[in-house]
């Protein structure tokens, strides 16, 4: 009997003994893996599941320290492609085919979890004293809470990495379990040589312009109606007005929950045009736009929105947004 034990304890130790990493030596090693390095460069695809649609993005993802940030969100349906930009002069998101930029001065990214941003999804490991560790098939896991405050339904992450501890993928999903953003990570590269000035404003737009083929002009048809509206709250009066770039279209929402939604054509600035801005970046389905704590403003598929609100806060300001992009022309 004591053979048998001795045994079983032999054994134990032998497949305990495989596994090369423990959960602290990971974090251990996640941390001073971005420690010693001075910037990085991912490459990954990111997907976005809102009900029955599913909006998908290539991402490059670049960061130097101290605070410099340069990311870009490519629609692939569309090649439609959005930069966030953070210097020391402050935070930008970049609309190149339109030639113009917002500006915040915002702590972004530090104010809420960053499905795409190394730094961002280890402190979420570091700050989660809950967190739940496994040894998986091909390397391990770990599964942590989020923190996006304007989309609270959001709870939890799993952050896989593979046996040489690179990440690979993170899931974020919802209250109910249900997936609503996958990364994949293709390539992660620690030592990056970045050029000159490759993080200034004026680079990243000289970068890019060249893929402006046109301006984007003209008008839109028809007025695009949300398809979610709040109880009580309905469309009481629309007013269609000549602007130059087209037609500017007023929907004005009262009732219990009263609001104002603007839709115009976007057209291309003829110079580079930077709009001071209050607010946060926040990505918005296919879209980066501005957030604010009664207005959300975006821009999809040539039309530029604003909506607002002296009543509705941000929860329902997007779930109204969200609602537009579904069978436009429904009223």
């Amino acid at each position: 009997m004591i053979k048998k034990i001795l045994c079983l304890l032999l054994l134990l130790i032998m497949v305990t003994g495989c596994d090369k990493y423990s959960e602290k030596s990971i974090v251990k090693e996640l941390n001073k893996k971005f420690d010693k390095s001075s910037a990085y460069k991912l490459v990954g695809d990111l997907e976005i599941t809102n009900n029955d649609d599913v909006y998908n993005y290539e991402i490059t993802a670049n960061f130097k320290k101290d605070d410099y940030y340069r990311i870009e969100l490519t629609n692939k349906a569309n090649s439609h492609t959005q930069i966030i930009l953070k210097n020391d002069s402050g935070v930008y998101i970049l609309t190149p085919s339109l030639n113009k930029s917002f500006k915040f001065q915002s702590d972004w990214p530090y104010s809420n979890s960053q499905i795409y941003l190394l730094n961002a999804l280890i402190n979420d490991v570091n700050n989660d004293e809950q967190r739940k560790f496994s040894k998986e098939k091909k390397g391990y896991s770990f599964i942590t809470t989020v923190n996006y405050p304007n989309n609270k339904n959001l709870s939890k992450q799993k952050i896989e990495l593979d046996n040489n501890l690179k990440i690979k993928k993170v899931t974020v999903y919802n209250k109910n379990d249900v997936i609503c953003m996958k990364m994949v990570f293709n390539t992660i590269d620690y030592t990056p040589n970045f050029k000159k000035n490759y993080f200034d404003l004026n680079t990243v737009m000289d970068d890019k312009n060249d893929n402006v083929v046109e301006k984007q002009t003209g008008n839109f048809e028809e007025a695009i109606y949300p398809l979610f509206l709040p109880s009580g709250t309905k469309l009481v009066d629309e007013e269609k007005i000549k602007v130059d770039n087209g037609d500017r279209v007023i929907m004005t929402f009262d009732g219990e929950k009263p609001f104002l939604l603007v839709e115009e054509n976007a057209t291309t600035m003829d110079e580079f045009t930077v709009i001071p801005t209050y607010g946060e970046p926040y990505r918005l389905m296919d879209s980066l736009g501005v957030m604010t704590d009664n207005s959300l403003s975006w821009e999809s598929n040539g039309i530029e929105y604003y909506l607002v609100s002296d009543v509705l806060n941000q929860d329902e300001l997007i779930e109204i947004a969200q609602s537009i992009y579904s069978l436009p022309t429904m009223k």
